[in-house]
């Protein structure tokens, strides 16, 4: 159980902060920032679902709390250590994964296919969708630098790679089930 009674501590007053293991490192640590852009996905959900309700609100509240899960899986470094931890490690699962391939398939099923390339607008809620995407998207960039320099879970890598597809297709069901959708006009400026 988490009890944040106290909010600011000062530790972190000189530049670094603590990861979930306890070893401080810089606060523009790579792993930092992964886990920092995952927070700022999870803050544009936030402002999605003031235009969101029914299903697709609830389906948000559930992302919102695996971004959590995702945050405490990429704190903590020293995947070794999950074995011999005091408490289990909080983990992302295939499982999760594997939620969002469902959903996006049940979304996409209603929508047609493509023949331009979608503009982020539409209704304010596919607006804020396509603006998760692309931070999630920022989220995924640097989580994928990360594990090429530490270890990092794979179920991490791919809920990333999944939910930024799954915002996509949600911002399409936001529009009508892309009805509504703004298409790319290529040169129509010229």
């Amino acid at each position: 159980m988490v009890v944040l009674n106290r909010i600011y501590t000062r530790t972190g007053d000189g530049g670094d902060t603590a990861l979930g293991d306890g070893a401080r490192v810089p606060k523009h640590a790579l792993r930092v920032s992964a886990y920092g852009t995952t927070d700022e996905t999870n803050a544009c959900i936030g402002l999605a679902r003031l235009h969101a309700a029914g299903a697709m609100d609830d389906a948000l509240g559930r992302i919102q709390n695996d971004l959590f899960d995702l945050g405490a899986d990429l704190c903590v470094p020293d995947m070794e250590s999950d074995a011999t931890a005091e408490y289990p490690r909080l983990r992302m699962t295939e499982g999760q994964v594997e939620r969002l391939e469902r959903e996006i398939d049940e979304m996409n099923e209603r929508i047609p296919p493509l023949r331009s390339f979608v503009l982020p607008g539409g209704s304010a809620l596919a607006a804020h969708l396509h603006l998760c995407r692309t931070v999630c998207r920022r989220a995924e960039r640097l989580t994928t630098e990360l594990s090429a320099a530490e270890p990092v879970n794979p179920a991490a890598l791919k809920y990333l790679n999944r939910l930024s597809d799954w915002f996509f297709v949600a911002s399409r069901a936001a529009n009508d089930d892309g009805a509504r959708d703004v298409l790319w006009v290529p040169g129509a400026n010229r």
